[in-house]
Formats: structure tokens, sequence, C-alpha cells
């Protein structure tokens, strides 16, 4: 079954079967962002979420009740843009080694996280229709798996602070203009959500996401 095809009959499914194959690979591409910014920050000098025990796949210790579960099934039912958040993981960015050149690498890794469980998902998608009667369910999960994946790792790059393509810009821009951007962090949620719901951040990430998701597919 082709990838539209599969998008048709998750599409037609009642919202009970909906949120049956779409909560596991929501949770854990949020939980794999997550603890991937606690590895790397760890890995350069920073233990502060090794400390709070961030550095885990146990969705438990990443769960924020309203961002991870709540929003994410609105905006899903609501055929909209599917987004969410994790609680995020703690990073002291002064305790790096290298705090400005450092930052690119910890930010960059919670896409990177996704980029790997884009991959595992397409993987298990080449298996799943010979998976007898769990073929379906697996196909469409998997299928879930890639779109959430792919989402999360565009939209977590577009440089906007505070999300991860924002600090890798301050990281790569000169350092009187990467504290001047930096700034921009206190805004950078309300402009999120204002390019959200005014349907401006679907018009900018589901052409990306679909082209990511294409070429991934095809490499695979």
């Amino acid at each position: 079954m082709q990838f539209f095809d599969l998008l048709k009959v998750y599409v037609a499914l009642d919202p009970a079967r909906k949120i049956a194959v779409s909560v596991l690979p929501v949770i854990f591409a949020i939980t794999a962002h997550e603890a991937a910014h606690g590895y790397v920050a760890r890995y350069f000098g920073d233990p502060t979420a090794a400390s709070a025990g961030r550095i885990t796949l146990n969705p438990l210790k990443h769960i924020d009740p309203v961002g991870t579960v709540l929003v994410p099934l609105l905006t899903m039912l609501a055929g909209g843009v599917l987004f969410g958040w994790a609680k995020p993981v703690p990073v002291n960015f002064n305790r790096l080694r290298d705090p400005k050149k450092d930052m690119l690498w910890v930010a960059a890794a919670g896409p990177g996280a996704n980029l790997v469980m884009t991959i595992f998902w397409v993987i298990l998608s080449k298996f799943a229709p010979f998976m007898g009667e769990f073929s379906l369910p697996l196909m469409l999960m998997s299928m879930i798996g890639i779109i959430i994946n792919v989402a999360l790792m565009v939209l977590n790059l577009l440089p906007l602070p505070p999300l991860d393509g924002g600090r890798i810009a301050v990281s790569l821009l000169p350092q009187p203009y990467a504290w001047q951007f930096a700034k921009l962090e206190r805004f950078g949620f309300l402009i999120l959500l204002v390019l959200l719901f005014t349907g401006i951040l679907g018009k900018i990430l589901w052409p990306i996401v679909d082209f990511v998701t294409q070429a991934i597919s095809l490499i695979f």
C-alpha cells in the first residue's frame, strides 16, 4: 500500500483508532528528541540533564501532560499541524567546554534523533506488510512515525529561538549578532503560536515535510 493510500485509510479511522496508532510514534519521537539533547550536553561537559535523570528513553521522564498529550491530540483530531512539546531537558550552556561552539551540537542532537527515528520507521514499514493481521496497524503506525519525526525535525530546525534552529543560528552567527538574535527567545514561543493559529506555520512546514519524507522514502 502506497504512502498516500495509507494516509487516506488513517484519515477515515475513528478517533479511538487514530489515537491507538499515533500514541507510541508521537511519544517516542518527542522522548528521543529530548534525551538526545541531554546526552550530547553531557558529552560536551554539562551534566545537568544527567543529574536530573533526563538522559533516558523512559517517556514518563519527559512527558508534559499538556504539550505531549493534550495539544498533539487536539491538533491531530482537528486535522491541523501536529504540534506539541515535552518537558525541556535542562541544559546549562555555560557549563559546556566551549559554550558558543558546543551549543550547535547540543541543539542539533534533537533533530538528529528524529532523523534516526524516521529511518527506523521507514525500515519497519518495509517489513510491516509481512506481519499478517498486524500489517495494517504497523503500516499506519510507521506512517505516523515518519510524519511526526520529519515534522519535528523540520519544525525544530526553523531559525527561531528557542527552537533548535534558533540556537544553531546563535552558535553560527558572529558574537555581536548572536547575542542580539538570542534576545528573540523571550518572544519565540508566542511567535510560534501566532504562526500556528494563523496557518502560516503549516504553509511553511508541510511542503518541506513532504519533500523530506519523499526523499527519505526514495533512499530507503
